[in-house]
């Protein structure tokens, strides 16, 4: 038999396994997902929600009737919306515990996908005057090997590029060009709770920076307060998962092998990541897997990035990788996960980190924010009275559906990439990660197409998962050839299984109907109240 005979015979067999497994498992997914929908959602009730009445005469009311909107929280998502509604000429409070420039290791790589929507927003000069760097690409390493996968711009302007900061001077900036506008005003506090009357909420309770507690009160609260979110409770029903955690170092005056780009390294036991946050900066961040970390200040954690990560490391790095460990500000955070699962309620909802999250490997989440914002300001853009709460929140339900295919596919993608990137002795998921490696390391169609789903550039979640299944039937292919023995065989069917049981329980977590037929879904089609024209 040919050789081209071999591979024939292989990609029939894959491809055969390959759709039968999806098409199974589609099948399994949708049924339960549709009688999950006919049962009706509970009620929110929470201990950061209280009642008008309960708090009548226990805290002052600050006087500011005529606010439309209050945001808490001024963060990437806080501080965008914003000034997004404030530029529509809605009055906006904005209440954030701390206005201090924040201090984080993660949200500091916006994809090229992200930028196009700061720019839909007229924010793009927030990345400007912060040493903002560049990025085109991504560089792959693995067991000595290397491969580049660029950014597909060439459609583009040439000003559209990824774009790599420091979280807070990005953030810092935003709240600025917020404040600027007249209709927006920024203040310090705390807020505690929502207040809520009839199953509407009005308000929110809040404690100022001298602890003074206070009310305020508007038709619309849109809660933006992060990942560490106490008031989601009351609005969704949060399902966090933590899978792992970064442990962050800042490489100063380090050259990567690739200049402007992000570097992952596929090491053990999980991945990698390095990239520019200035002229002279570059993030490491070292994911451990699991919610347990060595030890920072026994040394434990030091030893470990010496001995165990240092090592992997490309060797053009590792001198500065030893002098940021040696350095000392060795810094963790848990990488969390949770699927969008809110309660529609009238007069509140729910927006960025507190909303949604998924792994930070791949950097959307700024992108998905981002694009969440353009979405609601679309929908509020035809409203001029938002007073009536039961119809705005009917109506505001086609958030949760118009957004659904960019987030849901850059949140699968980074729990899928992330599951397929980690380390394992399986000898079968040993073959996905390394067909994964080979398969973007082919080029053309096979790298840009992944990467423009990474990039935020072309959020399709079918696109997601004809990739993820050609990698899949690309690993059992090479497993195939020469000949497929029962062995061989096996571990193919093991490979196409495993591929399976890790993209199809996070699309379920995101909701099949809604990411790839949210056409089919009644809120997609939804009219602005008559009302509120």
């Amino acid at each position: 038999m040919k050789m081209a005979d071999h591979y024939l015979l292989g990609w029939i067999l894959a491809s055969v396994m390959g759709l039968f497994a999806f098409y199974y498992i589609v099948y399994l997914l949708v049924k339960p997902e549709e009688d999950n929908n006919r049962r009706s959602l509970p009620q929110p009730r929470s201990d950061f929600v209280k009642t008008m009445t309960a708090t009548n005469g226990e805290c002052r009311s600050d006087d500011d009737s005529d606010v439309d909107v209050i945001i808490v929280g001024a963060g990437v998502a806080g501080a965008a919306l914003a000034h997004t509604l404030g530029k529509d000429g809605r009055r906006v409070r904005v209440i954030e515990r701390d206005l201090t420039e924040p201090d984080r290791i993660v949200g500091e790589l916006l994809q090229p996908g992200g930028y196009l929507k700061l720019i839909e927003l007229g924010l793009e000069d927030c990345v400007e005057e912060i040493d903002a760097q560049r990025v085109f690409g991504y560089a792959l390493f693995k067991d000595g090997k290397h491969t580049q996968l660029a950014y597909p711009l060439e459609k583009f302007h040439s000003e559209v590029a990824g774009r790599s900061f420091h979280n807070g001077r990005f953030i810092q900036r935003m709240r600025e060009k917020a404040a600027s506008l007249p209709s927006v005003k920024l203040e310090q506090g705390t807020v505690t709770s929502l207040l809520e009357e009839k199953g509407t909420i009005k308000g929110v309770l809040y404690k100022t920076k001298t602890g003074e507690e206070l009310t305020a009160f508007a038709p619309l609260t849109i809660v933006c307060d992060g990942c560490f979110s106490n008031l989601r409770r009351s609005l969704c029903n949060p399902k966090v998962d933590v899978p792992s955690c970064f442990v962050g170092l800042v490489l100063e005056n380090c050259r990567l092998p690739y200049a402007n780009n992000g570097h992952v390294i596929l090491a053990d036991p999980s991945p990698i990541l390095f990239y520019p946050i200035s002229s002279t900066e570059v993030r490491s961040l070292v994911d451990v897997p699991g919610q347990k970390v060595p030890s920072v200040s026994s040394g434990e954690m030091a030893n470990y990035l010496k001995n165990v990560v240092a090592p992997q490391v490309p060797p053009e790095i590792y001198d500065s990788f030893v002098a940021a460990v040696d350095k000392g500000n060795i810094r963790t955070m848990p990488n969390r996960s949770m699927p969008a699962s809110p309660y529609p309620t009238p007069g509140a909802l729910l927006m960025g980190d507190a909303f949604n999250m998924r792994h930070p490997l791949t950097g959307g989440g700024m992108t998905v924010a981002l694009s969440d914002i353009v979405v609601l300001r679309d929908l509020l853009k035809p409203l001029r009275d938002l007073h009536d709460a039961p119809t705005l929140c009917r109506y505001l339900e086609s958030f949760y559906t118009l957004r659904k295919p960019v987030a849901s596919t850059i949140n699968t993608l980074a729990g899928a990439l992330y599951k397929v990137f980690c380390a394992s002795p399986d000898e079968a998921r040993k073959e996905m990660r390394q067909a994964c490696f080979d398969y973007l390391s082919l080029g053309g169609v096979f790298s840009t197409g992944p990467v423009s789903l990474l990039s935020g550039l072309n959020p399709r979640p079918l696109s997601l998962v004809l990739h993820f299944f050609a990698v899949a039937i690309y690993g059992v292919g090479r497993l195939l050839l020469p000949f497929p023995s029962p062995h061989r065989i096996w571990v193919g069917a093991r490979l196409i299984s495993g591929a399976s049981g890790i993209i199809f329980p996070i699309i379920k977590a995101e909701g099949v109907r809604q990411m790839f037929f949210p056409a089919t879904v009644p809120a997609y089609y939804r009219a602005p109240p008559i009302k509120c024209n």
